[in-house]
């Protein structure tokens, strides 16, 4: 699966290589311009390596800003888009004997339950050289570090004699910013607040968003002829909506209905081993849409997971009798 740090790294340089001006630095502020044809002016610490690592404060005047600087995003609060609810994503980068890294050649593992997560799951992602373990949580973020002792209690025996070479932690947007756009600067990826519910998938969403809002910048701007305007950077915003509202919405009811308890996570795993789910799973990831189903085989999933999520709560209830 994908390594961040290669796939950067790698957008980095193909930018740079087709024009791009890299700038190595830390923004800072932003300054509003007062009327539609000032540029807006970026104060950012530059780090080029000639400063002894403490940073140059310097200025960059632009036409229009794509904040693209995640979920913590400095441009989002220039233009006071507003906050929206998170969870936090913990996880450790383990690197395990070969013998052990050889399982998760062609599979990624997650787990579902309270122990885990109380509303999301956790996973093992493999990452070339070793995996990802990790796991994510809304309701109950001082608790992280105790799910996460949990998730590797679920793997412990697959990932036994790893070693720890790295600790992440992420917050990952719960839904879009009150506000993505004002003025000439639009907000994409994490930054919009561009993660997918149920899953947390927020990488092809970021990149989409980025070449969506660059591309209405071009289209707006005649290619540099003319001053781009507000009204240019909402198309980008209408186009997105139109097409990835509904993903976003089906994704909501999902994780509503099938992470909210252990019996209705048992339910998520059994429908999960049907191949008309697989099928519909595997064809709505790949496009990123919801893909249109056969009326039949919705109907006999609707029926099936009504009994699955029945049939899990009988479970629960006789598991109940049983400790008292």
């Amino acid at each position: 699966m994908v390594r961040r740090e290669v796939l950067d790294a790698y957008l980095r340089d193909r930018a740079k290589e087709n024009g791009a001006n890299v700038i190595n630095g830390l923004f800072l502020k932003m300054d509003i311009p007062k009327d539609n044809n000032s540029p807006y002016v970026l104060h950012y610490s530059s780090y080029d390596g000639k400063t002894n690592g403490a940073g140059e404060k310097r200025t960059l005047e632009v036409d229009a800003v794509i904040g693209a600087d995640g979920a913590n995003s400095r441009v989002a609060k220039s233009i006071d888009a507003g906050d929206y609810e998170y969870a936090i994503a913990f996880q450790e980068r383990v690197r395990i004997p070969d013998d052990k890294m050889v399982y998760y050649e062609n599979l990624a593992e997650m787990y579902v339950g309270d122990d885990v997560s109380p509303d999301f799951y956790g996973w093992v992602f493999p990452k070339c050289d070793h995996v990802a373990v990790g796991t994510g949580t809304v309701t109950h973020k001082g608790d992280i570090k105790k799910f996460q002792l949990a998730t590797r209690k679920r793997a412990e025996d697959k990932i036994l004699g790893g070693k720890i070479i790295r600790v992440e932690a992420h917050p990952i947007p719960e839904h879009p910013r009150p506000r993505r756009l004002s003025g000439r600067v639009a907000l994409v990826g994490d930054a919009a607040g561009y993660v997918t519910k149920c899953s947390g998938e927020g990488i092809y969403f970021a990149a989409k968003s980025g070449r969506m809002c660059a591309e209405a910048i071009v289209e707006g701007s005649e290619n540099g002829k003319r001053m781009v305007e507000e009204g240019d950077l909402r198309k980008y915003l209408e186009k997105w909506d139109k097409t990835y509202w509904p993903t976003y919405k089906v994704l909501d009811i999902l994780q509503k209905v099938f992470y909210r308890s252990n019996p209705a996570r048992e339910a998520f795993v059994e429908m999960c081993a049907d191949e008309y789910v697989q099928k519909m799973t595997f064809d709505s990831y790949l496009y990123k849409t919801v893909v249109p189903g056969n009326p039949l085989e919705d109907l006999k999933l609707a029926i099936n997971t009504i009994g699955s999520l029945v049939r899990a709560n009988a479970i629960r209830r006789e598991m109940k009798k049983l400790n008292v």
